[in-house]
């Protein structure tokens, strides 16, 4: 069977879904990293309410729901610079039930192809997370270009004082598209 993916956009009134599906994945991937914590959910949501509507409220914010056969599998919140063509992807998740299928790499090349004038992608993931590092890293293309940690806080911390060590430990990851050309 063929695995078409499809981007659409976010009904105003299913952005609180998509939230909630979106913490939901994210907190999967925390309680299978923390297994020995009593209560992983503890450190949730992830992201919080607050990140997630600050993400929103930036103009080049697009959000689009991923589709499969009509159903929305997953969804991503990207930052699209269309002077740049450097663009950012904030959180991108596809629902637990849909992990391991290779959905995961077909909805990422289906976000590539969506916005063809992308010269480079960036992203961040914590140092725990490694079923992202490797989604990242070996199915989809990124590199590690910078490890954010208490010595190198990042872009992200300035005016913020994280809770614990752990909050400072973030990789960035990016992914250079080439364009096919003739030009020298």
């Amino acid at each position: 069977m063929t695995i078409h993916i499809t981007l659409a956009p976010v009904p105003q009134d299913e952005l609180n879904s998509l939230k909630q599906e979106l913490q939901e994945a994210f907190m999967k991937g925390l309680q299978d990293s923390f297994i020995e914590a009593d209560d992983p959910t503890e450190m949730g949501p992830l992201p919080s309410d607050g990140e997630f509507e600050q993400s929103l409220h930036d103009p080049h914010t697009v959000v689009r729901q991923l589709m499969l056969n009509g159903e929305r599998i997953g969804g991503v919140v990207l930052k699209i610079n269309e002077e740049t063509g450097r663009n950012e992807v904030d959180f991108f998740y596809t629902l637990t039930s849909a992990h391991g299928k290779g959905i995961g790499t077909k909805a990422w090349f289906a976000i590539e192809a969506a916005f063809p004038e992308t010269k480079v992608w960036e992203l961040h993931t914590p140092y725990f997370e490694k079923r992202n590092i490797h989604f990242y890293v070996n199915k989809c293309g990124f590199n590690i270009v910078e490890f954010y940690h208490r010595g190198n806080p990042g872009p992200n911390v300035e005016g913020e004082e994280p809770e614990t060590v752990d909050e400072y430990e973030f990789f960035r990851f990016e992914k250079i598209m080439l364009k096919e050309s003739c030009e020298v």
